[in-house]
């Protein structure tokens, strides 16, 4: 039997594979619903509508992101807009003080959105978010 040689990635997906570019997570927690937005460049990979905060293993959070980073084969910028400070570390991505984790897959930006939530809505906060820090 012969070995099959490995099929070439296609063009437009290896100058996306460079090591610089990171993917980049939003995730904004509430008392209803915890919402994430996961884009890789211009491209949006997923939208997700998850239990609250609290609902869930303590370390649900943190492997999901792992599991993203290590599916995507990059490290994460998360961004985390919450504005209670028991909302923000209930997902366990954040210290008691308010600051992010930085691990080996992701680190995490902790954002106060400043403004009124929508509901589900069409992502539209998440995505201003997005453009607004950079992530």
């Amino acid at each position: 039997m012969r070995d099959r040689k490995p099929e070439p990635i296609p063009t437009k997906y290896r100058a996306r594979n460079s090591i610089k570019e990171r993917a980049h997570a939003h995730c904004k927690p509430s008392t209803e619903v915890t919402r994430l937005y996961l884009t890789w460049g211009e491209t949006e990979l997923l939208r997700a509508a998850l239990p609250p905060p609290g609902a869930q293993h303590p370390s649900a959070a943190p492997t999901l992101l792992a599991g993203l980073s290590l599916w995507l084969q990059r490290p994460l910028s998360v961004v985390l807009c919450a504005d209670a400070e028991e909302t923000s570390s209930a997902l366990g991505l954040c210290d008691g003080f308010g600051f992010g984790q930085e691990t080996l897959h992701y680190d995490v930006e902790v954002v106060d959105p400043r403004r009124p939530r929508r509901g589900l809505g069409s992502f539209r906060d998440l995505r201003q978010l997005s453009l607004r820090t950079g992530r």
